[in-house]
């Protein structure tokens, strides 16, 4: 026999169910941009520097220079990510701490500012206060709201900053490695170069696409901002190596 609490439990896993790549989109939109502008700067300060400057120096190198920056700066973003996770958390809980503290200490106060903010988010004066009694009898729940509304931070605490590290670097191999598919294959001339451009332009499509199917909103402009940003950034690398022509 299904139960009420059963139906419940349904619901909720086909209602709020994310994905884990909508779960860890952020890091793979920053990290996949990231790995592509990457090693494409590689390819196109190259090939700035001269038509026959990739051709001199040779496929090798080019794939040379290319996977170590890969490999290093995909592991310093998803180290970095890591990292920059895991101090958020700390942040959050010492000034949690301190509002528990204030809450203990100094309820008066707290009281005042938990009204005010209730207020000029529209409720009542009455309700105001019979929300904050309410509140001031769950301490837990009390710092969480206000963390939330006075000091405007999310709980960070879903997140896994380990993963969050792992999701980068992934993202950021992943795409990262497009660019420079064509010198595996074929040797290192102009046409390569041209063919590292589409496939440079494929993959910044790529990385809107899924963007969209995360989010759901508006395919031009998922697909359109990823393609100028990273066009952008790939257009600054190509004219650094052409500087040095």
């Amino acid at each position: 026999m299904i139960t009420a609490s059963d139906k419940m439990a349904d619901h909720k896993g086909r209602e709020h169910h994310i994905s884990p790549v909508a779960e860890f989109i952020k890091q793979i939109i920053y990290g996949g941009n990231d790995g592509i502008v990457t090693t494409f700067a590689v390819v196109a300060g190259f090939a700035g520097a001269g038509a026959g400057g990739i051709a001199e120096i040779g496929g090798i190198a080019v794939l040379l220079f290319g996977l170590a920056n890969l490999f290093a700066d995909g592991a310093a973003m998803g180290l970095g990510e890591f990292l920059s996770a895991r101090s958020e958390q700390d942040l959050y809980h010492s000034i949690r701490e301190k509002e528990l503290h204030e809450i203990k200490n100094n309820p008066e106060m707290e009281r005042i500012e938990s009204i005010e903010m209730l207020q000029d988010r529209g409720f009542s004066l009455e309700h105001a206060q019979e929300m904050t009694d309410i509140l001031e009898h769950y301490p837990e729940h009390y710092a969480d709201f206000m963390m939330t509304y006075e000091i405007q931070m999310a709980d960070p605490n879903g997140e896994n900053p380990i993963f969050n590290g792992l999701a980068t670097f992934m993202a950021f191999i992943c795409f990262g490695i497009i660019p420079l598919l064509p010198y595996f294959i074929l040797e290192a001339n102009s046409f390569t170069f041209q063919v590292s451009v589409f496939s440079t332009f494929f993959a910044l499509i790529a990385l809107g696409l899924l963007r969209y199917f995360v989010v759901r909103q508006n395919i031009y402009r998922s697909v359109s901002e990823t393609v100028l940003v990273g066009g952008v950034c790939a257009i600054v690398a190509y004219l650094v190596g052409l500087a040095f022509s």
